[in-house]
């Protein structure tokens, strides 16, 4: 429960991949989900043991094939619209920590079962279905931009 009494909503850790390309462009990379096959960040439930940042860069190596540096603070959350099979339609907050992306795999445990894409901010902004994510993925471009220049 809440603070307020109402049910406490699930909690589920992400990051947003993110690199430069020719040291001047931002990129966020992408995955597909499983089921559906939208345009999603790698996500996933905390993990015994683990930060929620190294929980969510655990889940990017598994879901997109990638490994890099995870800021452990977070750059904000998203409620996000869960089909589980055995609960149903659910309800989660996903807190998104950044991922500055170091190497990119070839061969990844869900490599079949996704795709994974690079895109530029405007465009990932718009391939995701979540309001909440998409103005996430545009303020953390905002943080970006001011890094290429500086």
């Amino acid at each position: 429960m809440s603070r307020d009494g109402s049910p406490a909503v699930p909690i589920q850790s992400g990051v947003l991949p993110w690199r430069f390309k020719g040291r001047k462009k931002a990129e966020v990379l992408l995955v597909t989900s499983r089921r559906s096959g939208r345009w999603m960040i790698p996500k996933g439930w905390p993990m015994p043991g683990r930060s929620l940042a190294d929980s969510a860069a655990q889940e990017a190596f598994e879901e997109a094939g990638i490994k890099g540096d995870v800021d452990p603070k977070p750059i904000g959350t998203f409620r996000h619209v869960k089909q589980h099979l055995l609960l149903g339609r659910i309800e989660i907050d996903i807190l998104v920590h950044p991922l500055a992306v170091q190497r990119e795999l070839s061969d990844w445990p869900e490599r079949g079962e996704r795709s994974r894409k690079w895109f530029s901010l405007s465009e990932a902004a718009m391939r995701v279905d979540s309001a909440d994510l998409r103005k996430l993925i545009v303020r953390f471009g905002k943080v970006l931009k001011a890094k290429s220049t500086a």
